[in-house]
């Protein structure tokens, strides 16, 4: 009955969201690279936060030169480095809702390229007040704020 726990209650909950995105973005035909996964991986979590009221994963994001990074994932795939994530990987069981939300993520943001998903979050206020207005290129392992992240996203959808 392990899948019937909130996604964000399970042990492992960034290996599974990773898991579940490169799963679902292989089946239609797109193969992950490390940039590209930490950006759904960071979209999955802030819009089911904005829409559903709930973290997928209790990891923080980092607000990196190149967008956010939950440090789990990027040291899992550190290795493939701007290449796709070949790693034999089976889909891990989520509820059907969040499955759905993951899905969801997946046509919106999936269709997108690793850069351009970095563009978009570098215009966005969470990353932007992460980063306390030091230069894009310059390093920093300051965390992105999920209360921040949950209201500046929730912001966006009440406006739809």
């Amino acid at each position: 009955m392990d899948h019937l726990l909130h996604p964000c209650d399970h042990p492992d909950a960034s290996a599974r969201l990773a898991d579940f995105l490169i799963v679902e973005s292989r089946e239609r035909g797109d193969l992950l690279t490390p940039l590209k996964l930490q950006k759904l991986m960071f979209y999955a979590d802030a819009w089911h936060m904005a829409l559903y009221g709930s973290e997928i994963t209790s990891e923080r994001f980092q607000a990196w030169v190149h967008g956010p990074v939950a440090l789990s994932q990027y040291h899992r795939f550190k290795e493939y480095r701007w290449r796709p994530i070949l790693d034999d990987i089976e889909r891990p069981d989520f509820s059907q809702a969040t499955a759905q939300h993951l899905c969801e993520i997946v046509d919106v943001f999936g269709v997108e390229t690793g850069p351009a998903l970095e563009v978009m979050t570098h215009q966005e206020q969470p990353w932007i007040e992460a980063r306390g207005g030091i230069p894009d290129d310059q390093p920093s392992n300051a965390f992105i704020d999920k209360t921040t992240t949950k209201e500046f996203y929730a912001s966006l959808a009440d406006k739809d």
